[in-house]
Parts: structure tokens; sequence; C-alpha cells
């Protein structure tokens, strides 16, 4: 990260050329290209994702104009629109994904130790799923309302760090609760989640692996209570209950002990209904930990409104997720170096900063980091002040 390189290319020191050479060689990702591989590819999406382009002229415009610094990452010709809509359409996404997953494993850790206002030593996970509308028009292919496509996000995040872990596209139409057919639960681990994820037989399965659920009870829950534990009042608690579902079918599919705690909610003035199979820890502590769930929340926010997700380069699903992954990959960059360098303010400020010198020759710690203020003691004392009250 000299003071000779462009920031940019800094950026993009954190896509090591080895693990890229093998997910290309795995999904055969350049086979008969000449001039534009996929790390090309990368750059001019990464480039977008940074930069927020409007399209893919856009992009080889912009790209172009800078010859010099085009060269010096790497592109020995001029971008072309097609050649770079020719990638998006037909290379797999998959190799951004994986990408993308290489990316987390190297977060995470650096995320490891943040505090989350609980004595806990557990994990904690975040699972929810955001849906992007699209034009049925342009995206038959996502039609999931007589008007409109869309595409959902199912994402689980570590809540130690605004970290995602797993991510999963699918249409607007699959349900949530299906998604959790599919993951791998952590032993010990604690998973907060919605109603949506409500389901006796699938909550068994994240019980059995020695992980530990919490989620807010459907209003038509029937519980029968074997004891009730004391609550303190002043904190909100209401009751604190462990028993089992009443109806056959959810006894059958749950069989183990469940734990129903209430809370009541001063801010909003709602009574909540949490269910959790972990026993032992204070209910006050079940409801902090649900309220934490709604990180996931300003993830989704963050992404769709700083990064190129609702707005799309493509029309087809691999183009489509391609640039999802790929701007998946640019939030883990900027999630990194952001730590990396220790740098003061948000996510959001590095990456503004990160948009506006993409071509400056500057060491990032020397961009991002903020400069002291300092009061000069030289300031003439005869110059009016603007707004002096």
């Amino acid at each position: 990260m000299n003071s000779g390189r462009f920031v940019l290319s800094q950026v993009l020191d954190l896509i090591h050329r080895q693990t890229l050479d093998r997910l290309v060689e795995r999904y055969d990702a350049e086979s008969r290209v000449r001039h534009f591989g996929c790390r090309q590819q990368f750059i001019c999406m990464a480039f977008a994702q940074l930069t927020w382009r409007e399209g893919l002229r856009d992009i080889a415009d912009c790209l172009n104009a800078r010859p010099h610094a085009r060269y010096h990452l790497g592109f020995r010709e001029p971008i072309a629109k097609s050649t770079l809509a020719d990638a998006n359409e037909q290379r797999d996404w998959r190799l951004w994904e994986d990408l993308a997953k290489s990316l987390m494993a190297k977060a995470r850790p650096l995320y490891a130790g943040e505090e989350i206002g609980l004595d806990i030593e557990n994990t904690i996970y975040a699972l929810d799923s955001t849906t992007i509308d699209l034009s049925l028009t342009l995206f038959p292919w996502a039609n999931f309302r007589k008007t409109k496509s869309g595409i959902k996000m199912h994402t689980q995040i570590d809540l130690r760090g605004p970290i995602p872990t797993c991510i999963l596209v699918s249409n607007a139409r699959q349900h949530d609760v299906l998604w959790l057919d599919d993951l791998f639960f952590e032993p010990g681990a604690f998973y907060l989640m919605d109603r949506g994820y409500m389901d006796f037989k699938r909550l068994h399965l994240i019980a059995e692996s020695g992980a530990f659920f919490v989620t807010r009870a459907k209003d038509n829950l029937r519980f029968s209570r074997q004891r009730s534990q004391p609550v303190d009042m002043q904190t909100g608690l209401r009751s604190d209950q462990i028993g089992k579902p009443a109806r056959t079918k959810a006894r059958e599919d749950f069989p183990l002990l469940l734990r129903k705690v209430r809370y009541f909610d001063a801010e909003t003035g709602r009574d909540l209904v949490f269910l959790t199979n972990n026993l032992l820890v204070p209910a006050l502590t079940i409801a902090t930990l649900y309220r934490l769930r709604w990180r996931i929340e300003l993830f989704f926010r963050w992404i769709k409104g700083h990064l190129r997700i609702k707005h799309y380069y493509g029309t087809s699903p691999n183009a489509v997720k391609t640039q999802i992954w790929i701007a998946v990959c640019v939030y883990l960059m900027v999630a990194i170096i952001h730590k990396q360098l220790e740098l003061p303010g948000t996510l959001h400020r590095t990456l503004q900063l990160l948009s506006v010198h993409p071509f400056e020759k500057s060491p990032l710690h020397k961009l991002l980091t903020e400069p002291e203020s300092r009061t000069s003691t030289s300031l003439n004392s005869n110059q009016l002040t603007l707004w002096n009250l």
C-alpha cells in the first residue's frame, strides 16, 4: 500500500490472485478468454459499486477516460460495454459467491472481539431476509406477484461485527423458513429469528444440533406450562414459563422442553412473547438478545442504501447474482479495511472516502485516517465571522 499506487489498486489487494485463480479454475471461467479475465471483470464491477455507476456504459466510459489508470489496473485494451455484459451473463456467479465466502472468513476474526452489550460468550447470529422489487417486464423469471418481480436475499450475520456469514439469493416466492433446511447450526451458538421462521420441526433440528434459538411466538401458539420462574416486573418482564407446545402435532415436532418469556416493551407499548430452548440464561437476556436481532435490518438498510443492488446492469439470473455477490465482496473489503486500519467513524464514512478517491495515489491509512483537529493561533483577530451568535 505505497504512495505510488492508486487507492483502488490498494483496495483490490484484498483479493489474492492465488485465491481468484483457484476459483477461476474451479468454474472454468476463462476458457477461450483473450484479454478480459475474471479479475478485470471484478475490477469493473467493484469500481461500479464503489462509485455508484449508473450502467455498463457508464462503467466503461469512466475507466476508459483514465487510460493510464486503466493500464495499471491490468487492462491492456479499452473496456467494451458488450464485453463486460457478456462476462456478467456467462461467467458462473458461484465464483463470486465463493470469493465472498473467503472474504467473510477473513473479516470475521477481525470483529470477533466486538462488544454487544451482554455478558455472554456464545456466538450470536441473526437470520432474516429482504426482498428487492424488480420490473416484471425486465425480470420475468423472478415473478412473484401479478404486477412485479422480485428476489429475496436470505442472510445470516454475526452480531459481533456486522459481518454476513451466509447468504442465499432466491426468488421472492420462497418462504423464509425453508432456508433453515440448508443451514449448518453451530453448537452453543444463538440464532435470533422472527416469526417467519417459526416451525417446530425445524426448531427441533436447531436444538438437536446443540444450538439455541430465540424467536417470537405466533399469536395462535398454544403452550402447556409445567412451571413458572420468578421475574422482576420493573425490567419489563411479565412471565417466564417452561413447558411444551400444547397441540399434538407441535409437541410431536418439538418433544423437548420449551421456554416462553413474556416482555412488555415500554418504547412501543407492546407485549412480546419469545420462545427459546435455552433454559438457563436470565429471562431479560432472552428479551435483550431478540432486540439485537434488529441489527440485521441495519445491515440490509446499509447494503441497499450504499451499494448497487436495487439497480442492475444485466437482466439474467446469472448477471443479477453476479452483481449481488460482488456487492457483498465490496462491503466485506470496506469492513476489513475499516478494522485493519483502525479507522475512525463508520463504514459509511470509509466507503464515501474510497468512492471519491479511487484514482488518487495516496496510502490508504493516510487517506482514510481523520486528521487531528487543530486550532490555529495565527488567525487574524479582525477577520469577521459568519453566523456569529
